[in-house]
């Protein structure tokens, strides 16, 4: 008989495998999130970070595995049980992914809108709500995604994960592409969120200094598996050679890059 989902967590993953053709993506991943906390996915790329999301999300069935949120198994839902699930996420996309044709407000507020079938007046209202709380003002709300530099389109992209007061938040490479000071902002910004709203959060990431800002836990993953797992604190002290490898940035290691020789 299988064993229940955690009733402390509020994700799960339980021998999750996915391949692309002949490529191993996911292999037999396990991953809990308890509720309320803040769990950081360390590892390279192409180690499966996205893909692990995107099954979460449902963008790609797994062949193999178990997927709970809040204790209902979302590899197994219809439809409509799996729409009333992705209500509860917001995300945060690598490079913010905003609509060019639509100004700022109208994209903070695009899942409002289109996803909740709200009035544009009172969606409105709260995407110019949020982008005060990412620090952004009413004049920003009537500009458009390219007049604006990277900061500032990412944190467009956080108010809009932010905008349906979300109880669980996926980030993917929040700061990918800012210099250090406009990371640590976006940092500080997605701890200030998360604590406000009480929210779950994932994120995936390769940012040391980031994972450490914004983690209660960090995972790392490697060729389809997490290899460690524990507390931001104890990840300077994993005894984990490829963990040890990652977070020093070095080159020498168990880690081997696929290199072209000339």
């Amino acid at each position: 008989m299988a064993n229940k989902p955690d009733p402390d967590a509020k994700i799960e993953l339980r021998g999750v495998h996915k391949r692309f053709g002949p490529k191993v993506v996911l292999d037999g991943i396990d991953l809990t999130v308890p509720k309320g906390e803040s769990l950081v996915v360390i590892g390279g790329s192409g180690t499966g970070k996205s893909v692990m999301i995107k099954s979460v999300l449902g963008i790609v069935k797994p062949e193999q595995g178990e997927i709970f949120v809040d204790g209902q198994n979302v590899l197994k839902m219809d439809q409509s049980d799996r729409e009333d699930t992705l209500r509860k996420f917001g995300m945060l996309f690598q490079g913010a992914a905003l609509f060019d044709s639509l100004p700022v407000w109208e994209n903070v507020a695009f899942g409002l809108i289109q996803g909740r079938r709200m009035k544009r007046k009172e969606a409105k209202e709260i995407a110019m709500d949020k982008l005060s709380k990412v620090g952004l003002g009413a004049d920003v709300g009537e500009l458009y995604p390219a007049e604006l530099s990277g900061g500032m389109q990412k944190r467009v992209g956080l108010a809009r994960a932010i905008a349906a007061d979300p109880e669980i938040i996926f980030f993917d490479e929040p700061t990918t592409g800012l210099d250090p000071i406009m990371a640590d902002v976006i940092n500080e910004l997605i701890v200030d969120s998360v604590k406000e709203l009480g929210a779950t959060t994932l994120s995936i990431t390769h940012d040391m200094a980031s994972a450490r800002k914004i983690a209660d836990k960090i995972a790392m993953i490697y060729r389809g598996k997490i290899i460690w797992a524990g507390s931001v604190e104890e990840v300077d002290k994993s005894g984990n050679e490829y963990v040890e490898q990652f977070i020093n940035g070095r080159a020498d290691g168990p880690i081997q890059m696929e290199v072209l020789k000339p």
